[in-house]
This record gives C-alpha cells, structure tokens and sequence, in this order.
C-alpha cells in the first residue's frame, strides 16, 4: 500500500502503491488512515494523488506544519515532477499545456481553449521504444485530473488510463516521481529538501529502455525548464 521514504520531524513523505485509495472507502482505510494506523500518529494530509496514481506524498505530523505546507502547495513553491508512459505521437515532444478545466461526463474532465484560471503544465518526453514515449511532466497549478487531461489533449492518454482512453496495461502508468520545497523548522530553521522515488510497480517502468531514459532526468529540478 506505502512505503516510508523519509520520516522528519514535523512530516512524513511516503509512496503510494497504485490503485490505493487517497481516502478511506466502503470500510476500506485509504493510504493516510492507514499510515496512521500502522504508526499509531494523528497525521495531516496537504496534498493528494489520485487512487491510479503512484509515487511521493507528504503528510504533515502537526498543525502548524499542516498549515506551512498549505501555505506552500498554495503559493507553488513545492516544485512537482511526475512522470507517464504513453503510446503514440504526441501532437508535440516537449512544451506546455496550458488552459482551463471544466467537468465533462463520467468524473472526466476537460481542457478548454480559455485561460482565464488556466492548468499549466511544462514536460519533457523521451522515446523508449514499440511506439511508447516516457514523459517528465512538471505541473504549474493543481487542477484534479491536470496530467492525465493535458495528456490526453496532446493525443497521448496515459498507458492504462481507461478514463481518459489510454491502452490497457497492467497499471495506470503516472508516478508522482520527485518533490522540492523549502521548508522551515518549529525553531526558525530553514533547509531545503528533495526526494526522489523510482517506481516499482510496472513491468514497462522496470524496462531496460526506460531505467536508461530516466539515468538522464535523476535530478529533474537541475534540468533547464524554458521560461514561457
């Protein structure tokens, strides 16, 4: 269901296995009931993923880190990557998605031509071979859905996203993959962290071609993202 990455004093950062729920349903404990659970801590949740999705949360052990890390996910100062695997050709490799969401039918949505309170989203993508690309996606805003809508509009649904069309695999291929902040301690000290998390679940993210594409984006903050 999870796996601990760090354990700080104010927060925790964990994995979520694929296909865990964020919340607790029909009598079934979602991944943060569940950590605190197993840890026997009250624990408080300032972001989230999707249940298809896998990869880094943070879960905040207090209120007042609760509340900077709001503060924080707010003002886009927690830098996000993520990465997707999805078959086909993109209408473009690399770039910005950039438009507003609005809700369409079956819990989908959809991204529309206006901007007035726009999903931005910046990527990177790579071939790794029978058809299939890698993407690193940067999210600049937090709309739900975001990176699996801007993908689909770029013609390339998210391998294994049945919702928005993507072929059938053995997971919804869309991994929370790495987190920056800077983030600052109960007594006024401030440090910056950074987490990485490889994926494991996915026979197509274990493959030779993509462990070789991600050996070039191991530090995805250092990259060079073009200004807009």
């Amino acid at each position: 269901m999870y796996r601990i990455i760090a354990d700080e004093a104010d927060f925790l950062v964990i994995s979520k296995s694929a296909q865990v729920h964020f919340h607790s349903q029909d009598g079934t404990a979602g991944v943060v009931a569940q950590v605190e659970q197993d840890l026997g801590i009250k624990l408080f949740a300032v972001h989230r993923l999707d249940t298809p999705t896998s990869g880094l949360l943070i879960l905040a052990k207090n209120t007042a880190a609760a509340r900077q890390f709001t503060e924080l996910f707010t003002a886009h100062k927690v830098q996000k990557f993520y990465l997707a695997l999805a078959k086909g050709k993109p209408k473009k490799k690399q770039g910005w998605v950039i438009g507003d969401m609005a809700k369409s039918r079956r819990s989908m949505f959809k991204l529309l031509r206006t901007k007035e309170n726009p999903a931005i989203t910046q990527f990177f993508s790579q071939g790794v071979g029978d058809g299939l690309r890698l993407y690193l996606l940067k999210p600049h805003s937090g709309k739900t859905h975001q990176l699996r809508v801007a993908l689909a509009s770029l013609a390339v649904p998210i391998l294994g996203d049945d919702l928005y069309g993507g072929e059938r695999a053995d997971r919804c291929y869309l991994h929370a993959y790495s987190l920056h902040f800077s983030y600052c301690d109960a007594i006024g000290g401030r440090r910056d962290y950074a987490y990485l998390d490889m994926p494991l679940q996915g026979a197509l993210f274990s493959s030779e071609p993509v462990t070789a594409a991600l050996e070039v984006w191991r530090e995805p903050n250092a990259l060079a993202w073009p200004d807009r």
